[in-house]
């Protein structure tokens, strides 16, 4: 009978039009028909497949379940060939983990206006019905045809391909079992103040106040369960603690009570505890990161109950600096909901009588700092939020990817994949973007660009770079498909998302900074930086990755600016520094050159960029965006936006076709300026010291890492080792390690002979090469520097360091040349070639990165500060390009 009034439902030219989708606890959601399930009790076919799985987990004793509770893929086929109308909706790649724990709803439909109310009734109880047989048919590795033909296939393996399903699912952020969350979702507009934001003045009459705590004044707020060090990470679960979550607030006593109402049990929220020490007066402690006793910087939190005449004080008592931008006159951030509703206004710099100074403690006690701010609020009874920096979520970034897997035109240069799981179960993602390529030869040929953020997940300014660059590389300006015709670019916008969820500022749940782990061995605890790690290994092996750079944040120094690593090898000297050096031309008010450094210290080895280094990455750099402003030009001593470290995504792009231009010119000029800034510096140096040198001597053997001072910034440069919990599962491993290392099988006679041949032809290429270096490099130093270590032996170095270091070549790149412009010129000339025979009739401006869609650029008044007396070539490439083809062939690296 169903199945009748279905197929005269279909004859009307009917149809059913869902109204709100919703995701049930299950692999597969399809309308399935009441009248089958006699059909089905009557003939089920056992599968084989299963029937063996079932045995195989019952003898390893994984299965204690009941026989009929396995799903059985068998029934869906049966279903399948008896109802070929009958269509599965597989959703690609949903998983469990993405459900929600509420029970499955019916889909409302849109019912036909020319189907009767018996008919309806009838379709209502065929739809109520099949909710119940779906779990009966549901199978998680089939997937059916939506044409009618009974054709099963596999569905594509886990965590390969894109898991947004349609509806509009987002992964449930997972939370450590002892984090209490609330159920409300928070949310902020993005805004552009409409004024420039200035650095506060101190005028030196700001107040210290007292620090009184908990004896003289009352708790308002307090998180109770907050694991610190000596605990470590077990588990965790969507929603976090279970139970009934708790009211942390004191409960007004009526209307005319003004005590705030603090929160920050949401995602990224970081406050632990608020004492209220007078009407309008309140001191802030913030919670450390989870299962440590520091690593206190990051805060955002909530209050409610506002008036608007009344001045506040907050008090943050537990910082952990001994120095802070907060001293060089930045702001707290502040967001009013109410100004957010009404005037579309989101977050601003507030804070008068700002004071960063250090708290009494009693000797013998770890120092802290304090912060301490006055603040008006603009509405009474109002919603606010404070942040250290412009907030940016795991739940932000997911909205983000989901609208460009929706997007039909990025989707097809952008795939989103599966990096690893983190600590937590949290996905990190991992983006690929390149344009497809005409042939696999095309396609290997393309270098590769890799980019990181959020390592540090109380950097959220990383974040705000990251999404600058791609929302630039994903759009349809000829700049940008240029570079997706040229590279692929492979993108981990958020590494710890872990911590980010929670609110740390610096550590992952291992309760240690992942950006001293990348050496580490131990997947299973640092699976975020192990997995980024070997996923560049592997990229390494395909293919020469041109550039890395990993996006952070700095508490201590205002500007953008990049930290890199010294090259030693002759024929790529100071190469490093033309991509940061052309940086600071293309963006002047934002990126300060003199702040980058290149010094590669002990403590950071374990850092990504030097981990990156010496797998043979030359342009490998950790990019510091400031979480102040800037000093620097047109944007002097005013506090940066998100639009600002917006714009530096875009100028990453910018410098990166700059660095790779065909016309070599400002490659070459940046490295003779890059020469003369370095001689200054020596003479500065000698200056200091009391001591004369001549210049024309051979000043470029001086080692560059007996100039430059050390990195500063980071309150963490030296690593704290690993917990006490895994010190043994490490040793274990590092022992299975050494057992498993075998001696390398004797070669064939004839892969001796072609090694024999290929290491004379390297000899007789470096012999010839160091002739032609010594003769226009003899030089000695008039009067050997007393600062060097390597001083008594001067002369001896110099010619060591004149012959190139074979094997820092090949372990750089095997038989690639690292030299940036020279593999990628060729490309960009081959593709702006291409271009002019295929399409003449459209013709776009190939002057440099000057994109059509203006909407991608920064301001027409922001223009790059290049040197064209140093600079006197013509613009890049040709006068005019060609537009871009349609590629047919999709070969993907």
């Amino acid at each position: 009978m169903a199945s009748r009034l279905v197929q005269a439902f279909l004859l009307l030219g009917c149809s059913w039009m869902p109204l709100s989708r919703t995701v049930c606890s299950v692999s597969y959601r399809s309308n399935m028909f009441p009248a089958l399930e006699t059909e089905l009790k009557q003939e089920t076919l056992p599968d084989p497949y299963e029937d063996f799985m079932y045995h195989h987990l019952q003898y390893y004793g994984y299965f204690k379940a009941q026989r009929h509770s396995l799903p059985n893929s068998a029934t869906h086929q049966h279903a399948w060939k008896n109802n070929p109308r009958l269509i599965l909706n597989g959703s690609f790649g949903e998983r469990d983990d993405l459900i929600p724990d509420d029970p499955p709803q019916k889909e409302k439909l849109l019912w036909p206006a020319c189907l009767s109310s018996t008919l309806h009734r009838q379709i209502e109880a065929v739809s109520r019905d099949s909710l119940m047989l779906t779990s009966l048919l549901k199978s998680r590795q089939l997937l059916h045809d939506e044409f009618g033909e009974a054709n099963p296939h596999l569905r594509e393996p886990r965590d390969l391909f894109a898991f947004f399903s349609g509806s509009g699912s987002l992964q449930a952020p997972r939370w450590p079992i002892e984090c209490e969350v609330i159920k409300e979702n928070i949310h902020h507009i993005e805004g552009v103040p409409p004024q420039p934001e200035y650095f506060y003045q101190p005028t030196g009459n700001e107040k210290i106040p007292e620090i009184v705590g908990e004896k003289k004044g009352t708790v308002v707020y307090q998180l109770n369960s907050v694991p610190t060090e000596g605990s470590y990470f077990s588990s965790s679960r969507v929603g976090g603690k279970r139970g009934v979550i708790k009211e942390l607030a004191v409960t007004l006593q009526g209307p005319e009570d003004n005590t705030l109402l603090f929160e920050s049990r949401f995602e990224s929220g970081n406050l632990q505890k608020a004492v209220k020490v007078d009407t309008y007066e309140y001191e802030l402690t913030l919670r450390t990161d989870l299962y440590t006793n520091k690593h206190t910087q990051w805060f955002y939190f909530r209050v409610q109950n506002t008036r608007k005449d009344a001045t506040y004080r907050f008090t943050i008592v537990n910082l952990l600096k001994p120095k802070s931008l907060y001293a060089l006159g930045m702001k707290p951030l502040m967001y009013s909901q109410l100004d957010a509703n009404t005037r579309s206004l989101g977050w601003r710099r507030q804070g008068k009588e700002i004071k960063y100074y250090k708290n009494h403690t009693v000797d013998g006690q770890q120092p802290f700092y304090c912060l301490t701010w006055t603040v008006q609020f603009p509405h009474d009874q109002d919603t606010c939020f404070f942040a250290h920096f412009y907030p940016y979520t795991y739940t932000d970034l997911q909205c983000y990817l989901l609208s460009v897997t929706n997007n039909p035109v990025q989707s097809q240069f952008c795939k989103l994949r599966t990096l690893c799981r983190s600590l937590a179960g949290n996905t990190v993602y991992l983006l690929t973007i390149t344009n497809p390529s005409r042939t696999p030869q095309e396609a290997a040929a393309k270098k590769a660009v890799v980019l990181s953020a959020r390592v540090h997940p109380g950097e959220s300014n990383g974040s705000w770079v990251m999404k600058g660059f791609l929302d630039f590389i994903l759009s349809n300006s000829p700049d940008a498909a240029l570079l997706r015709d040229v590279f692929v670019f492979k993108v981990v916008p958020m590494l710890n998302p872990d911590g980010v969820i929670v609110g740390n500022y610096r550590c992952s749940l291992a309760g240690r900074d992942l950006n001293r782990h990348y050496k580490t061995i131990l997947k299973e605890s640092f699976p975020c930086v192990w997995y980024t790690r070997n996923m560049i290994k592997r990229l390494l092996e395909e293919r020469e990755v041109l550039l890395y750079c990993d996006f952070h944040g700095h508490s201590r120094k205002n500007n953008i600016f990049l930290y890199g690593c010294n090259n030693k090898d002759r024929k790529y000297w100071l190469h490093e520094r033309v991509f940061p050096l052309m940086l600071s031309k293309n963006a002047p008010d934002k990126f300060s050159f003199p702040s980058c450094n290149f010094k590669v210290q002990k403590c950071k080895e374990g850092t990504g960029r030097v981990v990156m280094w010496q797998m043979g990455i030359l342009n490998s750099y950790t990019m510091e965006s400031t979480f102040g402003g800037s000093t620097l030009g047109s944007k002097r001593d005013t506090h940066f936006t998100t639009e600002d470290l917006k714009s530096l995504g875009y100028h990453v792009c910018d410098t990166l076709l700059d660095f790779c231009d065909p016309d070599q010119t400002k490659f070459t000029q940046c490295l003779a300026e890059l020469r003369e800034l370095l001689q200054q510096e020596i003479h500065k140096k000698f200056n200091e010291l009391g001591q004369d040198m001549d210049l024309e001597g051979s000043w470029n053997d001086i080692s560059l890492s007996d100039i430059e001072s050390s990195t500063s910034g980071s309150d963490s440069s030296l690593s704290d080792g690993l917990p006490v919990h895994l010190l043994s599962i490490a040793h274990e491993l590092t022992q299975k390690m050494k057992k498993k290392k075998k001696k390398k099988l004797l070669q064939t006679r004839k892969q001796r002979n072609e090694q024999y041949q290929k290491n004379h032809l390297i000899r007789e290429f470096k012999s010839t090469e160091d002739a032609s270096e010594r003769a226009g490099f003899a030089f000695t130093l008039q009067k050997p520097p007393t600062f060097f270590k390597n001083s008594r032996n001067t002369s001896s170095s110099t010619i060591k360091n004149e012959k190139p270091r074979m094997n820092e070549l090949s372990g750089r790149d095997k038989g690639t040349s690292l030299d940036p412009p020279n593999t990628t010129t060729l490309t960009l000339t081959k593709n702006k070639k291409r271009m002019q025979k295929e399409k003449p009739r459209f013709t776009v401006s190939c002057s440099p990165k000057r994109s059509t869609n203006s909407s991608q650029e920064p301001a027409p008044d922001m223009k790059p500060n290049w040197s064209w007396n140093r600079f006197p070539a013509t613009k890049r490439g040709c006068a005019n390009m060609e537009a871009y083809p349609s590629l047919h062939i999709y070969t993907y690296p």
